[in-house]
């Protein structure tokens, strides 16, 4: 059964993406971007997709799995090489230690079962909520922001907040509710919560853009 809620969710993360690859390669400049949220990304993605070498789900799947690691491994290779010299590493500045570490205990804590790959993959959920803190936080530092910076950033929180409803239709439909997905994503959904209401504020409505101090 056809699943709109997860399409428009992988839709909106596809966009969050393009945008992301535009803003860099356009512009030629990684300003504004965090280097430290975009390899939180990377270990994500390789954490929750080492599936792909043991399990084949469909066409479908498997392209989205090999596009988000390499899509997210490409970006950091811009911002580390091809444009290093352009971005600011002095504020970039969030202790990432925290969140790599505390998702670690969070996984330990909370799984389906203690194997290996089901402790990487709840880790991934959990790293996954919490590693656009760095992106946020050196936005609120920089004070002011691209808009397309923000455009990048709202397409990836609508992303996980339509998962959100596709997890719900998924339990009606398929009489499954996966929650550890469910509290990660409203964790991750709640963190942009803040950014959602500032970027209807400023940007839907022309403002100039420059999140609260």
């Amino acid at each position: 059964m056809l699943n709109l809620f997860r399409i428009a969710g992988d839709i909106s993360h596809l966009v969050s993406i393009l945008i992301l690859l535009q803003t860099i390669e356009k512009g030629k400049t990684t300003s504004g971007i965090s280097l430290k949220t975009q390899i939180l990304y990377v270990v994500v993605f390789v954490t929750r997709y080492l599936d792909l070498l043991t399990t084949y789900v469909s066409l479908y799947n498997s392209l989205m799995k090999i596009f988000f690691i390499a899509s997210s491994v490409y970006v950091v290779w811009l911002m580390t090489s091809k444009y290093n010299k352009k971005f600011k590493e002095d504020q970039d500045v969030f202790p990432v230690k925290y969140l790599v570490g505390g998702s670690f205990v969070m996984s330990l804590l909370f799984h389906y079962k203690f194997t290996f790959s089901e402790i990487l993959w709840s880790f991934s959920l959990w790293l996954e909520a919490v590693c656009i803190l760095p992106q946020l936080f050196l936005l609120q530092k920089t004070g002011e922001a691209k808009a397309i910076t923000t455009h990048y950033i709202f397409a990836l929180g609508l992303y996980r907040a339509l998962y959100i409803p596709n997890w719900f239709y998924r339990y009606y439909s398929e009489n499954r509710l996966d929650l550890l997905s469910v509290s990660a994503g409203l964790l991750q959904t709640t963190i942009y919560s803040d950014f959602f209401y500032v970027y209807y504020q400023k940007v839907l409505k022309n403002w100039g853009f420059n999140l609260p101090q």
